[in-house]
């Protein structure tokens, strides 16, 4: 039996410091960290004495970074073709695939160059340069001296520059990245897509990821926190250290305080245990966060300074119970997500984050399968103040290949220190509550796999002895039948609902968990006839029926994985393959060009929500009511066919009007076809112009609510709406405006593909565009797209000043429209 009680908190700060921008520091000199963001240098191509101080970069772009240099595309099928056999897919023979890592020129080499001043720096100073990630195979240089390597794109890793760095402004860093082709199987992004800090500190300092802390005992009354903090000196040599540490809650109030000296025999790391009274428990509800601030003394001077932000919960997996947090079980309400943000690309951005993780909160969403990688430290920490649950995932394989130049080449020597840094840097986090080693490893099924499965499980365990570590399998006969499955804390199985049972029964575990659940697959706005369940149905436009009644063949439609949620009380919970489309994968048309982004989200590549949105909705977040209506009511030529209606809501039942005409009420209940348990559908309707309007009932039988769709007209103005009412004058704010092709009654023209332009003025610019069509091949980054089913979302990017930023939708023959929005101070300055 599985049985973490774990009196956890957690999350670590990546130094505890303040980010600040390129050239600006800390007044107080113990510690400094600059964000280099500007003034990066970038060529693609592989250029000899790149890496030399001398050598002239005034030809190459200047770039931002976060940097994604191959979402700019353009878009070919040539751009990694890969002819495979995917077994994870159950294919028989290799086919040749044109678009499934995105079809976006990622492969081969860039370089990025910028001078570097290291504030402060001196004799008794280090200097450390810490990467979030670099996609990927990164060299690092500084002053022509190659520093450090790390291969692997999505991990973070640190490299001391003390020796290699000299006092003042004259400095050169460079980095050298490359990909390979056929080294992934979604779309990997290029370059430093994420951010790059540099941290001077005294020689005398506490290292990245240099605390560990957790929280053994929690009661109403109070809660225990160790805090265990590593510190390092020159030559690793004892010095007679003190380390002064506050806690204060989220109202800035200190409530424990601890003062330790160092021992000989503490092999240079500290322990301290504090007490926090009448402590808030963290969770998705109530996502409360403390801060430990640490002073690192020798004598009565300061040498460090070390801010580690946590929060005080516990987690565990008991059998009988599931996964119980702050004791009380609960179900994951789980997606799965690939780090690309659409038309961004693997560019990471807080703004973009934060709206991806507002939308899954509206969904009622409360988990987060960080697929196939390590995610941004960003969106832990976003996930640590917003309320949701991580399963922080590493790999995709592990020795056995599935791609040509994946990560089997690395695993040998790279897989502890992978983890080591993986864990480390996420340990602190009170979001991050169950490690993945892996999904759907080869290794499942070959020889000597659950010996692998078992090395890496106390790998993690040996870093992070608090929370438990599971893996999706797909392999279920292989996977239970040779022992992989019962080396897990917990089994997690991609796909198979109908076989739960079983797994329960043949397993020692007493829980297994929907480590990926449904791969439904659907186009926004698409609906086709008849309308039934199939698998891997195709048609000729490429798109999937948003009837939400196809899925792959390895997978089901969401309602079977709810049936097997709801009936089946080991379970603990679901994870969905996935909750934002994302670009590769474009299954089932990843041999048909121009797909190029996935079908599977529940929302589109724009963030636009499918219908399945509220499918999901209706049963996840029970706190608001969900009456959806399905399809839209625009079908010239389709007078007197059949066209089936479906309602998602968490009404018990619901009554259909066509032209206020009752076509009967129908009411959720259990029966052979689970669809009938999760959705209200009139099978018969047939169409005829006008309008189609659904009345919901309460349990009482009472009418509580209504919605209603009508037949639109000619596309006759522009509606837009910003997903925020203010941005920010950090250059980096985003604000994501939708815009609507609507008829003079304001009715969504749901077949509209008029071609929309855009201009920005003021204080911001441009970002991007995206309509969610899988098949567009139009570029993110021009301001012109076509609208795609009526509808697609526009980006603005604040710039740093204050002012006022002004998106203008243009569009022939309709009129133009406007949207303003004021661009201020972020807070705190």
């Amino acid at each position: 039996m599985t049985n973490f009680i774990i009196q956890l908190s957690l999350r670590g700060a990546l130094a505890g410091l303040l980010l600040l921008p390129a050239g600006a520091a800390r007044a107080q000199q113990t510690r400094q960290e600059v964000l280099l963001t500007a003034d990066w240098k970038f060529t693609k191509g592989d250029v000899p004495d790149a890496a030399r101080p001398d050598f002239k970069d005034a030809r190459w772009q200047t770039v931002q970074v976060p940097h994604d240099w191959a979402i700019y595309g353009p878009f070919s099928p040539q751009n990694d073709l890969q002819t495979v056999k995917i077994e994870q897919n159950n294919e028989k023979e290799a086919k040749t695939k044109a678009g499934r890592t995105g079809g976006l020129p990622f492969i081969g080499t860039g370089w990025y160059r910028r001078r570097l001043q290291v504030p402060g720096f001196a004799a008794g100073k280090r200097a450390v340069l810490l990467f979030d990630g670099a996609m990927s195979d990164a060299h690092v240089f500084v002053n022509g001296k190659e520093v450090g390597a790390w291969p692997y794109g999505y991990n973070s890793f640190a490299v001391d520059i003390t020796d290699a760095v000299q006092p003042g402004p004259d400095n050169v860093l460079a980095v050298r990245l490359q990909n390979l082709p056929e080294q992934s199987r979604w779309y990997p992004g290029a370059g430093l897509y994420r951010n790059v800090h540099l941290l001077v500190t005294n020689d005398v300092h506490i290292p990245v990821w240099g605390t560990y802390l957790t929280t053994p005992t929690i009661t109403a009354d109070y809660a225990k926190v160790k805090l265990r903090t590593r510190v390092e000196t020159p030559g690793r040599a004892f010095q007679a250290l003190r380390l002064d540490t506050e806690i204060r809650d989220a109202a800035g109030k200190v409530v424990a305080t601890s003062s330790t000296p160092l021992a000989a025999t503490d092999a240079l790391e500290f322990e301290q245990n504090l007490v926090v009274p009448q402590p808030r428990l963290w969770s998705p509800e109530t996502p409360t966060l403390y801060a430990a601030s640490s002073k690192l003394y020798a004598g009565e001077v300061l040498k460090d300074e070390y801010k580690t932000t946590f929060g005080i919960r516990s987690v565990g997996v008991e059998a009988g119970r599931g996964f119980v947090l702050n004791g009380q079980p609960r179900k994951f309400r789980g997606v799965c997500n690939h780090h690309d943000l659409g038309p961004l690309g693997a560019a990471v951005n807080t703004a973009a984050l934060r709206r991806q993780l507002v939308l899954l909160k509206d969904l009622g969403c409360d988990a987060i399968r960080t697929t196939h990688n390590m995610p941004a430290p960003e969106l832990v920490q976003l996930c640590d103040e917003m309320g949701f649950l991580l399963m922080v995932e590493p790999f995709d394989e592990w020795k056995t290949p599935k791609v040509k130049n994946g990560y089997s080449r690395l695993f040998d020597e790279w897989a502890e220190k992978d983890i080591v840094n993986m864990v480390r840097r996420d340990r602190n986090h009170p979001s991050v509550v169950m490690w993945s080693i892996g999904n759907e490893v080869p290794d499942q099924w070959a020889p000597g796999g659950s010996k692998l499965a078992k090395r890496l499980q106390d790998l993690v365990h040996r870093e992070d002895p608090t929370r438990p570590v599971t893996a999706g399998m797909d392999q279920f006969d292989a996977a239970v039948g040779n022992g992989f499955a019962a080396v897990l804390d917990v089994p997690g199985f991609n796909y198979k609902p109908h076989r739960y049972p079983e797994a329960y029964t043949k397993l020692p575990q007493g829980v297994l968990l929907g480590s990926e659940t449904a791969s439904t697959v659907s186009s926004r706005g698409v609906y086709k006839f008849p309308v039934e369940k199939a698998k891997d149905k195709r048609y000729p436009d490429n798109q999937s029926s948003s009837y939400d009644l196809e899925a792959s063949n390895w997978s089901q439609t969401p309602d079977e994985e709810f049936a097997a949620q709801d009936d089946l009380p080991y379970t603990l919970g679901e994870f969905v393959w996935t909750g934002f489309d994302y670009l590769g994968e474009p299954w089932p048309y990843d041999e048909s060009w121009p797909s190029h982004s996935s079908y599977f989200g529940i929302l589109d590549l724009a963030g636009l929500p499918k219908d399945r949105f509220y499918l999901y909705r209706a049963r996840w977040n029970p706190t608001q009511p969900t009456l959806h209506l399905l399809p839209h009511w625009t079908w010239p030529g389709r007078e007197g066919q059949t066209t089936p209606v479906f309602a998602y809501t968490n009404y018990p039942s619901a009554e259909l009007f066509v032209n206020g005409v009752s076509q009967g009420r129908q009411t959720k209940g259990p029966s052979a076809q689970p669809q009938t348990r999760y959705r209200l559908m009139w099978n018969e309707v047939k169409y005829q112009p006008g309008s189609i309007k659904v009345v919901a009932y309460d349990a009482s039988g009472k009418a509580v609510a209504e919605e209603e769709v009508r037949t639109a007209g000619r596309p006759h103005h522009l509606k837009l709406t910003a997903d925020r009412s203010a941005l920010a004058a950090d250059g980096q704010d985003l604000a994501y405006v939708t815009v609507r092709v609507e008829d003079a009654q304001g009715n969504l023209c749901p077949d509209a593909t008029n071609e929309l332009r855009f201009e920005v003025k003021g204080a911001g610019r441009f970002r991007a565009v995206a309509n969610g069509d899988p098949t567009s091949l139009e570029l993110f980054h021009e301001p012109r797209m076509r609208a795609f089913h009526g509808m697609l979302v526009a980006t603005v990017q604040a710039a740093d000043q204050v002012g006022s930023v002004q998106l203008q939708v243009t569009s022939k023959g309709l009129p133009g429209a406007t949207l303003r929005l004021p661009v201020a101070k972020p807070s705190g300055q």
